[in-house]
């Protein structure tokens, strides 16, 4: 029988949704994954670790060297961060990082504070590790917290306060104003912050990106944590890592090292390659992606949505409002009938009663599919004014 602590987390909104989608043949926007493939050096360079090199055995413990060094050059060469290749921790993914961490930093009695809306996985990984979720809620159309709010989340149980920016599901992006407060309070009540950043590269209209720990006093205090699924549109070879001060991801690398061991050895020194590509591809991310939130966007506004314009991710976020729908769960599971799209409705990242309530009428859509399929979706979704 099924332990009390993670009844709550049988399914994903995500896999029920995904489900539905491939009953009904409707485009799946719910899911946050491409329809194309990643460069294509990154590709060859995996088959030919595969069938050319022999590197098909356990990785190292903390991740493939050339990866972890890679890792290092890339926050440096973006962020300015001074990291040790030592203390980078590759991982099944971003998902595998923050359950490791969550699970070597908390017990019992310690609080987590994480904003909501959030990535389902940050409550499972909180519940597993037996410490108790604090949530801020992130309000208005622009998705931003209440400083009064925030300071009350945290206590002297406070054991880490989990950041996602750029954040899904809202496709907001913390300011550095914003990231200052959370660390003052962080520091003030020695807290450690967790930042997942999967979609550091995903940002758009001269928003920038501020990690955590590039602000004053936060470097030994913050653990940073991303993927190159995201970046790279490979989202099934789950290649993540953490990196921070060392006895912090030493209490991550301890628990990994027993959730799925080591593994992924010939993607590794491909993603290191790819880590490694021009700046022409990494500004290319953010302009490409930018041009199909507008092109979806302006399909969700045809439809009769109210769509909240993301500064980072590839998700835009909808209000169903307009069309005299209130109920964002019961259209998410409606949408593939009515109209042949799949999304996925924003409440469920919500823990609290005011937040489903805030987010009730409104639904998440990727738009990190190719032209032709954003173009037929917005077709489809045209057709929706008069039948909810």
């Amino acid at each position: 029988m099924l332990v009390e602590r993670m009844r709550p987390f049988t399914s994903t909104i995500f896999t029920e949704i995904s489900r539905l989608a491939v009953e009904t043949g409707a485009i799946n926007l719910g899911q946050g994954f491409p329809d194309t493939d990643g460069p294509d050096s990154l590709l060859a360079d995996a088959a030919s670790n595969i069938t050319g090199h022999g590197l098909n055995q356990y990785a190292p413990g903390p991740g493939v060297p050339a990866l972890r060094d890679a890792v290092a050059a890339h926050q440096r060469r973006f962020y300015g961060l001074d990291v040790d290749p030592a203390d980078v921790v590759v991982t099944f993914g971003a998902t595998e990082a923050i359950a490791s961490t969550l699970l070597g930093l908390c017990e019992t009695g310690d609080e987590v504070v994480t904003f909501e809306p959030f990535y389902d996985s940050y409550a499972a990984s909180i519940a597993l590790s037996g410490a108790t979720r604090r949530t801020v809620p992130l309000r208005g159309r622009d998705f931003v917290y209440d400083p009064a709010e925030l300071r009350a989340a945290f206590s002297e149980r406070t054991k880490v306060v989990l950041v996602n920016t750029p954040h899904n599901p809202t496709g907001t992006v913390f300011s550095r104003e914003q990231l200052v407060e959370i660390g003052t309070l962080a520091a003030e009540f020695d807290a450690v912050v967790v930042t997942d950043e999967v979609y550091e590269h995903m940002t758009f209209d001269g928003t920038p990106h501020v990690p955590m720990a590039t602000l004053p006093g936060m470097a030994e205090r913050t653990l940073t944590i991303s993927s190159a699924g995201k970046t790279f549109s490979v989202t099934g070879w789950k290649v993540g890592w953490v990196h921070g001060p060392s006895e912090l991801v030493a209490a991550a690398r301890a628990v990994k090292q027993f959730l799925t061991f080591h593994g992924g050895t010939p993607l590794q020194p491909a993603v290191a390659n790819a880590l490694a590509l021009d700046d022409a591809f990494f500004a290319g991310i953010s302009s490409e992606l930018a041009r199909k939130r507008d092109l979806l966007s302006d399909g969700l506004r045809a439809a009769g949505l109210d769509v909240y314009t993301p500064r980072g991710t590839y998700f835009v976020v909808a209000d169903a409002s307009p069309l005299g729908v209130d109920d964002g769960v019961a259209l998410a599971w409606k949408l593939p009938e009515l109209c042949g799209v799949a999304a996925v409705p924003v409440s469920v990242f919500c823990s609290s009663d005011e937040g489903v309530a805030a987010t009730r009428p409104l639904v998440r859509f990727a738009f990190c599919k190719r032209d032709e399929v954003l173009s037929e979706a917005a077709d489809r979704l045209a057709g929706l004014r008069g039948r909810v």
